[in-house]
């Protein structure tokens, strides 16, 4: 039978059919299959052909109007307008295709920097492996969080839940078995006769996803834990079937990009308004020839439509998540960005986010130790972190650091008569385990492969003496309970008849550890002197007092319990089977801190963003751990999930609203996501950490999701919007510093372009009010367009972070990219001095050749009408030319100015973006030579300047910075 049958094999059969084996496949075969079938990725959906896409760029709302602008210039007789209108469209048309273009080549390599791993068995061992390296047959081990990567037929299973909402839309996890599935016969008869010989019956049609025994990709992994074989890779999958998915992808815009595209409509808005309103004012009040006024509205609107406003919003976005990867930071939505800027709260996991998640057990302890047993010299502290205190006398110590399991011993006397009891709880937590320690050769060091928690739990048992494998060979495992976030426990049933450990009558053995006090809670004796003795309140208390002072000093502690019985424990349901158990003992294990942890925290704290720890851990390590590392002072109220429980909506937004010091601690999925839904209500802007799937709801539910990359389930990964590629706490501080620098930058850009729309504009305005010529031609103010709002523009987009950034308290989610602040400083203050300077300088001009102003008005019905001689025309060339090169001197100072709202650029420094130098080089290039060229002094109507012009022009840029410098000393906002 073909393996599109698969599932109605047994499993032992499924292997054969696969060409598998329950060990996995050789290196040698899964390299050979990899040729045959390809990877296993499915192939990228077709793109728009380039010159459809560049094609895009030209024909969109801003362009369409300037080529009808265009058209009018070339109409009313002014080709040399039409074509430099029409290579404003090509210029910023070639600009946009670009960057989106980088956008795409950046967005798309992003895709590789985390790619998807699998746990494969190779060569008989376990291993972690791409994704897209998957083939059919190899054998994948399957845990709460995985995601499917290929479809695969399920061989073993425990208690498994999938989620096929990928697929079929249904949000409630599926169960999965490993137990055949036979197809039924729906058809035995045919027009009423029996079939002929060699006739088949129709079957019945199946859906892969209704199948329990198969596992499609796509899927993730609720709950629990299974073992299977991979019969589909690539597009041969279910998933590579429906193409649509693939097909319809496409990037929606951000937030930001839209609230951009609105304000380039608002401007393109007011430059129609102001082209209708200088042609009405040079028409009728000027008395302009209908042409000439006809030319300048054109020009005006051409002037002040934002062409090359959404591209640089573009390219800011992508040079800012390119450089928040580098900094480990990958962002899944552009829309992120933006919000991270306004990010107001973090709450944050402990575990491998504030600490480095590198468990090592540092004590083991008993209940009831007798002076005989007790080891000859009691630790007498731990180490680093504390002082364990009155539960030294039954502490038993274990040396060493991280997953070597050479690197220490576990502490006992030589004549210490307890070492069987050692064994037993060492034993029982490593046999509930499921990682792996393997030792890599380049370079030679130990790698965990699982939680790592259970990691280090191996390691201690090996430094105890105890030998995994065989330990695994003599105590076989009959059956597993996956531990999940709501039990907090986990359970295995062990074959224990050849046990040389605490050896019984009865033939098998149950194991659960978990959180100590869950334990506890299903315990009804404890194991003393090779007795079981009933648990009361007296023995209760000593095993939470033990807990308790251990949890204090920051150790995650674990408790581990056993239960003794016959072969029906195998077939008991969960809740039967964990109860009645036998407390033996806790295992105290520390996850230190992240050394730059402590300093992001504080950093945090001055930027105005609150940290609040959400974890599952006990809440007293919880409480240490945040002391530790300033998320609290000494005031702390530790906050559990039964606890809060008992709050209403109203009472938690209280607490959250005016307590300080918070920790929350014991936090399942639904209270976790509760806790997020009261932060936002209270006006919040909420980041949240995760790695598991419990986490998935509260990081879809969050304005922002920060997913784990190393650790990380690849469900957290699917649902976040930021997966941090180091796992640590510090990047998110760099990733909300970037977010708060772009959001920046387009504002510097927004405000530069406006201010140049100023002095651009007040010369036909003066033009009217004064009854002089005006102090710019059309092209003159195309050419400033090209020359001043591009380059320097573009070195604004991609201003690194301004020193004082996160001093600053997050910016209010309300408040508008376009704000009051921003037009008052572009538009009233930055902006009336660049006209003011670019006026003078074309009065200079004039007076330098001994024009007054009553003396200009009297021939400005001549120059409007042509009709003066060629000696006034060329004083008239001069006099904009100034007028041009004032305006992009302002504008050499303004670059400068714009890089920041308040801080001084004496303090930025001149030279630490040598970009803007770039820019400022590239705009007097193209200034000098339609000044100096004769083709194009007669394109701009243009006339070099004499010495003294130039002193003049060198003036521009101080002055510009000065005024800023005394705007940002007393009406800056601070």
């Amino acid at each position: 039978m073909e393996p599109n049958h698969i599932w109605t094999f047994v499993p032992e059969d499924v292997y054969a059919v696969l060409e598998s084996q329950p060990d996995g496949l050789s290196a040698q075969v899964a390299q050979q299959r990899l040729e045959k079938f390809g990877p296993n990725a499915l192939p990228e959906p077709p793109q728009r052909p380039l010159w459809l896409r560049f094609l895009d760029q030209v024909t969109h709302f801003m362009a369409l109007l300037l080529w009808v602008a265009g058209i009018l210039a070339f109409v009313s007789g002014t080709p040399e307008l039409g074509w430099a209108i029409w290579a404003v469209i090509w210029v910023n048309g070639i600009f946009s295709f670009w960057q989106e273009f980088q956008a795409e080549k950046s967005l798309a390599a992003l895709k590789k920097v985390l790619p998807a791993q699998v746990k494969v068995y190779r060569d008989g061992a376990l291993q972690s492996i791409p994704a897209v390296e998957l083939v059919p047959g190899d054998v994948m081990q399957l845990e709460e969080g995985d995601r499917l990567s290929a479809d695969a037929r399920l061989v073993a299973s425990e208690s498994l839940y999938l989620d096929l909402s990928v697929m079929t839309g249904e949000s409630l996890p599926v169960a999965r078995n490993a137990y055949p599935v036979r197809v039924r016969e729906t058809a035995s008869v045919r027009d009423g006769q029996p079939l002929r010989r060699g006739e088949q019956p129709t079957r019945e049609k199946t859906n892969p996803a209704e199948i329990a025994n198969l596992l499609l990709a796509g899927a993730t992994v609720s709950s629990g834990r299974g073992v299977a074989v991979v019969y589909g890779t690539g597009a041969q999958t279910e998933f590579g079937h429906v193409a649509h998915l693939t097909t319809n992808v496409k990037r929606e815009p951000s937030s930001l990009e839209i609230q951009v595209g609105k304000i380039v409509r608002v401007i393109t808005a007011i430059a129609l308004t102001m082209g209708v309103i200088v042609f009405l004012l040079t028409e009728f009040l000027v008395g302009m020839e209908l042409r000439e006024s006809f030319v300048f509205a054109i020009g005006i609107i051409v002037a002040l439509v934002p062409e090359g406003l959404l591209p640089t919003v573009t390219l800011a976005l992508a040079m800012g998540v390119r450089r928040m990867v580098r900094k480990n930071a990958l962002v899944r939505r552009l829309s992120a960005v933006e919000t991270l800027s306004a990010t107001t709260v973090i709450c944050t996991d402990k575990t491998g986010t504030l600490t480095k998640n590198e468990m090592t057990v540092h004590y083991l302890w008993l209940p009831w130790l007798t002076e005989a047993e007790l080891p000859v010299q009691p630790p007498l502290q731990t180490p680093n972190h504390g002082q364990p205190g009155e539960i030294q006398p039954f502490l038993i110590e274990v040396t060493g650091a991280g997953y070597d399991p050479g690197s220490g011993t576990v502490n006992l006397a030589g004549d210490f008569t307890a070492r069987w009891k050692i064994d037993l709880l060492l034993t029982g937590a490593a046999l509930c385990s499921n990682a792996q320690l393997i030792h890599l050769d380049t370079p030679s060091r130990w790698q965990e492969i699982g939680d790592p928690t259970e990691a280090a739990l191996i390691v201690v048992a090996v430094k105890a003496g105890l030998n995994i494998e065989h330990l695994q060979q003599q105590y076989p495992r009959l059956r597993e309970i996956p531990f999940d976030s709501r039990r907090r426990l986990m359970t295995v049933v062990l074959d224990w008849q050849e046990s040389d450990i605490w050896q019984s009558e009865l033939p098998c053995m149950a194991f659960t550890k978990g959180a100590p006090l869950e334990v506890l809670r299903h315990c009804q004796a404890v194991l003393r002197n090779g007795a079981i003795q009933t648990l009361g309140h007296e023995q209760w208390e000593e095993v939470v007092q033990a807990n308790d002072r251990l949890a204090a000093q920051g150790f995650r502690v674990l408790g581990v319990a056993a239960r003794r019985g016959q072969r029906d424990l195998v077939n008991l349901r969960a809740q039967d089977l964990e109860r009645d158990l036998i407390f033996i003992g806790l295992i105290a294990m520390f996850d230190p801190p992240r050394p730059e942890v402590k300093q992001a925290i504080a950093q945090c704290h001055t930027a105005g963003i609150k940290v609040t720890m959400v974890t599952g851990d006990y809440g007293l390590t919880a409480q240490a751990i945040a002391q530790q590392i300033g998320i609290v002072n000494q005031q702390v109220r530790v906050v559990t999930g039964e606890g809060m429980g008992h709050l209403s909506d109203a009472q938690l937004r209280q607490i959250l609203k005016y307590r300080s010091g918070l920790v929350f601690a014991r936090m399942s999925p639904e209270q976790k996501l509760r806790l997020v839904q009261a932060y936002k209500d209270i006006g919040e802007v909420v980041a949240v950490t995760g790695d598991g799937v419990n986490d998935a709801p509260a990081l879809r539910a969050a304005h922002i999701g920060i997913a784990m990359g190393l650790n990380g389930t690849d469900v957290a990964r699917e649902a976040a919007d930021i997966v941090l590629t180091d796992d640590n706490f510090a990047t998110i501080i760099s990733a909300v510093e970037q977010g708060r620098a772009i959001y920046q930058n387009i504002r510097k850009f927004i405000t530069y372009i406006l201010a140049s729309n100023v002095p651009e504009v007040a010369p036909f305005l003066l033009m009217v009010a004064l009854k002089i010529p005006p102090a710019l031609v059309i092209m003159q103010i195309l050419a400033i367009d090209l020359g001043t709002d591009m380059i320097p523009a573009l070195t604004l987009g991609i201003e690194a972070a301004e020193p004082d950034m996160m001093t600053q308290p997050p910016r209010k989610q309300t408040e508008n990219l376009l704000g009051r602040s921003l037009l008052i400083r572009a538009y009233c203050f930055l902006g009336p001095i660049e006209a003011v300077l670019g006026m003078l300088g074309f009065f200079i001009v004039w007076w330098g050749h001994g024009y007054g102003l009553a003396e200009l008005q009297a021939i400005t019905p001549d120059l409007l009408r042509h009709s003066t001689d060629a000696a006034t025309v060329g004083i008239y060339a001069q006099a904009t030319t100034m007028t041009l090169a004032a305006i992009v001197a302002c504008q050499n100072g303004n670059v400068f100015t714009c890089r920041s709202e308040t801080t001084s650029i004496f303090r930025l420094g001149f030279f630490s973006n040598p970009l803007i130098w770039v820019g400022i080089a590239t705009e007097w290039i193209l200034v000098i030579l339609i000044m100096k060229s004769a083709f194009f002094q007669e394109i701009f109507f243009t006339a070099p300047l004499d010495p003294w012009q130039w002193l003049v022009l060198i003036t521009c840029p101080p002055l510009i910075l000065g005024f800023d410098e005394l705007w940002k000393r007393f009406f800056a906002p601070r």
